[in-house]
């Protein structure tokens, strides 16, 4: 069976405020109606009701996220698409006679390289080092752009080198660094150690809440920089980031299963989160196997087994948070269960301990049936690039691909039937391009393009 993605790779996940410089095209379209036909039409009815009353990271059409810790709309489209600019509606001119060219890519890299050239050309502020949003983009998106950078530099034989965009992106990020989340009053945050702020940080921005999923995942990118530069400082940077993580990690013995990282350092924020914590305890398993400090290693056991003992359901997937009073959330998203999966395969490569990568296999297992193409096409492309990756790493290691097979048909879909003329990729209803969607496609062909050993 062909499979095959709903066009709605829905907004429900959007979760900040709106980038207000949209690049100018208005009118909205209707999403191209295609979905799973494995699915009936009331399961579909059923399934998307559920979700849409239990999402956490839910959206409305205008962006907002009733009852979410995030600020809204951070991610509402900047680009609303035309029916006519979709590049399957696009007019062919007659073919020409060409010379005979050099042999070029083909496949995945070369697809990888498009998407990437539209993220630059479209979101890019030249000279900046960052992306484009109020008046740029928040710390998530940019975090994204920053992965899907450092993923391409990883896929070999591309005919231009990254050196200089990568570290355009490192001259980026550090935009976002706040030291101590100076001038906030005192009690506004948990913790003040330097990390990265959701928005850009003083003086060129607000600053301000420092979440630590988004800095998990620019710990994770740190590392795969080391990697390929050996920079010391890259390393300390990663190790920085570490020490906020292992700072906020909830200790209070009065708490209903105690333990986890809370979703910010928002004194207000009561979640801890299975999307916090997985995350936090691959950085502190690529940590030890840099530096050979055990204290990451204990770090990160201590983390999985948390999520496993508070979120773990018993279908085998993990929910998304748990509040102060003990409340689980059980919303299910693809990235939470990737990230636990990853986490799973990390310890094994570790410890030699072979529950790590049986559990890791249960879970990618579990979310293999779970996760249809019509669940990974609804959510927003950020969730299933994460996904993608934990399970292909998982394959790497036992040599079993099921992970390749869903990727490759999911961004196949999207290259048929989600982009635009000028490779721009969109989501949601009414579609829409964003830098997160963009940089979450170009990441996918690009993991698709290069060994799983540079994942982490």
């Amino acid at each position: 069976m062909t499979l095959r993605f709903p066009d709605s790779l829905s907004a429900r996940a959007l979760r900040r405020p709106p980038a207000p410089r949209l690049l100018a095209v208005c009118c909205a379209v209707a999403t191209v109606a295609a979905v799973a036909p494995a699915f009936a039409d009331a399961a579909r009815a059923k399934s998307a009701a559920a979700g849409a009353a239990a999402a956490r990271r839910s959206a409305s059409a205008t962006g907002s996220r009733k009852g979410s810790a995030y600020p809204a709309g951070a991610t509402r489209p900047s680009i609303i698409a035309r029916p006519s600019e979709f590049a399957r509606a696009a007019k062919r001119a007659p073919a020409r006679k060409k010379k005979p060219r050099k042999p070029a890519l083909r496949g995945n890299p070369a697809r990888a390289l498009l998407a990437f050239q539209a993220m630059q050309k479209y979101y890019y502020i030249q000279g900046s080092g960052l992306y484009d949003g109020e008046p740029f983009s928040y710390l998530w998106p940019f975090s994204q752009a920053l992965t899907a950078t450092i993923t391409m530099a990883n896929v070999p034989h591309m005919p231009v080198s990254f050196a200089h965009e990568l570290h355009a992106r490192l001259v980026g990020l550090k935009s976002y660094l706040d030291t101590n989340n100076s001038g906030a009053p005192e009690g506004t945050f948990t913790s003040t150690l330097a990390a990265f702020d959701g928005t850009v940080a003083p003086p060129a921005g607000p600053g301000g809440t420092k979440y630590y999923d988004d800095n998990d995942w620019i710990g994770i990118e740190m590392m795969r920089v080391y990697k390929l530069t050996h920079d010391p400082a890259t390393l300390g940077s990663a190790q920085a980031i570490m020490a906020f993580e292992m700072a906020g990690w909830e200790t209070n013995p009065e708490l209903v299963c105690p333990g986890g990282i809370p979703f910010s350092n928002n004194a207000e924020n009561t979640d801890r989160n299975t999307i916090t914590t997985a995350p936090a305890a691959q950085l502190a398993v690529q940590l030890y196997k840099a530096t050979g400090n055990v204290q990451y290693l204990r770090f990160a056991e201590m983390a999985y087994q948390w999520v496993r003992s508070c979120l773990l359901q018993p279908g085998g997937l993990y929910s998304d948070h748990i509040n102060s009073r003990g409340v689980v959330e059980p919303m299910l998203w693809s990235y939470g269960q990737g990230t636990m999966i990853g986490a799973g395969t990390l310890l094994y490569q570790a410890t030699h301990n072979s529950a790590y990568l049986y559990q890791a296999r249960q879970t990618a297992q579990a979310a293999l049936a779970y996760f249809t193409p019509e669940r990974l096409g609804s959510e927003n492309p950020f969730f299933p690039s994460v996904y993608f990756r934990n399970i292909l790493y998982l394959d790497s290691v036992t040599r079993d691909p099921p992970g390749a097979k869903l990727a490759q048909a999911y961004v196949d879909y999207a290259w048929g039937h989600l982009r635009l003329s000028n490779n721009l990729f969109v989501a949601g209803s009414p579609a829409g391009a964003q830098l997160l969607v963009q940089a979450a496609i170009t990441q996918i062909y690009g993991l698709l393009s290069s060994p799983a050993s540079t994942y982490f």
